[in-house]
């Protein structure tokens, strides 16, 4: 074995720590856009099951009506709106950064600080209009 090689051997961990690894912004940004696609694909189903309840007599819209008084349906509507806001505010950023800006790792970390706090606005004033 060469010399380069024993000391590339040597280097590498044992076993991976995940509890030590931190993902820079832009990671945690590209992972949670991934998720809150999941969310809203399950959300799509959720919406159109309470749209064909309302579409199918009076009796199912005022069952659904009453259904958004509770606080379990609230927060699953706030939960759905937040999801939809994060997933658009970063397919924006994702947009932008495919038309050829912020590829830079300064400038990708300052824009996805920016989503993050746009995120945080948005689903504070989703809140605040569900309930």
């Amino acid at each position: 074995m060469e010399l380069s090689e024993q000391n590339v051997k040597k280097q590498r961990p044992v076993h991976l720590d995940l509890q030590t690894i931190r993902f820079p912004a832009t990671a945690i940004v590209s992972i949670l856009h991934r998720i809150s696609g999941v969310i809203m694909l399950f959300a799509i189903g959720i919406l159109l099951w309470l749209l064909n309840s309302t579409l199918t007599s009076a009796e199912g819209f005022a069952s659904v009506q009453s259904l958004f008084d509770g606080f379990v349906m609230k927060f699953i509507l706030w939960g759905i709106l937040t999801a939809l806001g994060y997933h658009l505010l970063g397919g924006i950023r994702h947009l932008i950064m495919d038309a050829g800006c912020w590829e830079e790792f300064k400038s990708g970390t300052a824009s996805a600080k920016a989503l993050f706090v746009l995120a945080a606005a948005f689903s504070i004033i989703a809140g605040v209009w569900v309930w």
